[in-house]
């Protein structure tokens, strides 16, 4: 994927060169706030970047099953809202991210890492669920905002 990000970079640079940096930085801003909300989207379906979907949660021992029932509905509900998952951006970048504690949790489980579930709790090895990624369809919403910015212009 990196490679199809180069080749993006590489397309776009000397368009933005022609732009000042306040036309650049809305332009970013409207490149940062589309790809949150494809990211939001992906993410309330439940799938990677390569389409596939999230891991399972574990089933909880039977003995245990009732005394603490998990939520089973959709995973990442509230981390996918807009007050968690923000939009930095300038003249010269664009990031999407999560932000406070909640960057803790989707980090461990963007990389598959050991957390504990709690303060004091046992750790427990998550699966590996990217949250956040490339898509061939977020290139194509890049390429078409930037498009659209620039006839506009």
């Amino acid at each position: 994927m990196n490679a199809d990000l180069q080749r993006l970079e590489n397309w776009v640079a000397p368009l933005l060169q022609q732009l000042q940096p306040a036309q650049r930085s809305r332009l970013a801003r409207k490149v940062g706030t589309a790809l949150r909300r494809s990211q939001q989207q992906r993410i309330a379906a439940q799938k990677n970047p390569d389409g596939s979907p999230y891991a399972a949660r574990r089933n909880p021992p039977s003995r245990r099953a009732k005394a603490r029932r998990i939520k089973r509905g959709a995973m990442f509900a509230k981390i996918r809202q807009a007050r968690h998952l923000r939009v930095r951006a300038n003249a010269n970048e664009v990031a999407v991210g999560f932000t406070g504690r909640v960057s803790h949790i989707a980090m461990v489980h963007q990389e598959g890492r050991a957390d504990s579930v709690s303060k004091g709790g046992p750790r427990v090895t998550y699966q590996r669920r990217q949250l956040l990624g490339f898509t061939s369809s977020d290139e194509q919403l890049i390429r078409d905002t930037l498009l659209r910015h620039l006839s506009a212009c």
